[in-house]
């Protein structure tokens, strides 16, 4: 049996062909995001009615597996009352003898759906063992996703539940939620309880839904800054300052990088269209980048410049480098009045 290759294949499609009737016989799940590994599993261990997963369903976990030939074993058993049996490996890349199975994948059961998963690291692809999988399974790698895909990523997932969503807003949850798939996904589900199918999801939505402060977030901090504007500056430096939980120092340090990073890129590319600069700075549109190209006109380079410098400064201190006994709240509101204040030069 010859299985079809889907390297590039999108979880959603893994997931749909595992409900289907034309599940291939494996699936080897590898990479450093747990999220879209942990929705194809859920759907391999929702295959089987109830009635069917009492003797059709084996679920082992790769630390607890003692040989590859236990695997062997269970793979190559004939269902009993059903067309398909499961078996499932979690935790796979803790599994001694994982590379052993590579003689059952190049003939497996046709019955049975193998589904192995190898979280939180990529399969070195130069093993002969990656070499049979690309060859006789479906292998699909799970990889993190960059802060400025988030947005996009988000409104798709929105979209494939009947929701629109307008650009502030993705950004918005991008730059509150971080990175973390978990995170977003529960977030988001909690949001759409709230929202009646169809609308287009904006700002307003998310602040309210989502815990995040209307007039003091870490966005609006940026947009301050951008302006260079010290009262609005201070006046949500106070609040982060006393909701310390809820703007923690590491978050507004890494937001902050990234945004003057932006900044600069746009500082730097004077001639350049709108339209390149929002690809060199990873905008999916120029419609965020007025906002960039008004703190670019606020900053100098040198200025900004020495911002990177004072980030990385605080960054260190907030770790306990360098530091004089200051709490994070006291480094937060010195390092946002040396950013807004450019250090001249003897």
């Amino acid at each position: 049996l010859k299985i079809l290759i889907f390297t590039a294949m999108s979880y959603s499609k893994i997931i749909a062909e595992i409900k289907s009737k034309k599940a291939q016989p494996v699936y080897f799940l590898h990479g450093e995001e747990p999220y879209f590994i942990d929705q194809i599993t859920d759907a391999a261990e929702n295959v089987l009615a109830e009635h069917e997963k009492a003797f059709n369903q084996t679920i082992l976990y790769g630390k607890d597996v003692p040989d590859f030939k236990m695997v062997v074993d269970v793979a190559r058993r004939f269902p009993m009352g059903a067309e398909k049996q499961v078996l499932i490996i979690k935790e796979a890349q803790a599994m001694k003898s994982l590379k052993d199975l590579e003689t059952y994948v190049q003939n497996p059961m046709p019955s049975t759906l193998l589904v192995i998963a190898h979280k939180y690291k990529k399969l070195d692809a130069r093993t002969k063992f990656a070499k049979t999988l690309k060859a006789n399974a479906v292998l699909f790698e799970s990889k993190k996703l960059y802060d400025d895909k988030i947005p996009a990523w988000v409104s798709n997932y929105l979209m494939d539940k009947g929701y629109r969503l307008k650009p502030k807003a993705g950004a918005l949850i991008a730059e509150y939620l971080g990175s973390d798939i978990s995170k977003i996904t529960n977030e988001l589900d909690k949001l759409t309880i709230n929202l009646p199918r169809g609308i287009e999801i904006n700002e307003d939505h998310v602040q309210d839904n989502i815990g995040i402060s209307k007039d003091y977030n870490v966005f609006e901090l940026q947009n301050a800054l951008g302006k260079r504007d010290v009262v609005k500056c201070n006046r949500i430096v106070n609040y982060f300052i006393s909701n310390p939980k809820s703007n923690p120092l590491v978050m507004v340090l890494g937001s902050l990088y990234n945004y003057f990073n932006k900044v600069y890129i746009t500082k730097s590319m004077p001639s350049a269209s709108d339209d390149v600069i929002a690809k060199a700075i990873g905008l999916r549109s120029s419609w965020f980048l007025k906002d960039y190209k008004l703190a670019a006109k606020k900053y100098s380079l040198s200025h900004l410049k020495q911002i990177f410098g004072v980030l990385k400064a605080y960054d260190l201190r907030s770790k306990g480098l360098n530091n004089r006994n200051i709490n994070h709240e006291g480094l937060l509101k010195e390092m946002i009045y040396q950013i807004l204040h450019e250090q001249v030069k003897a």
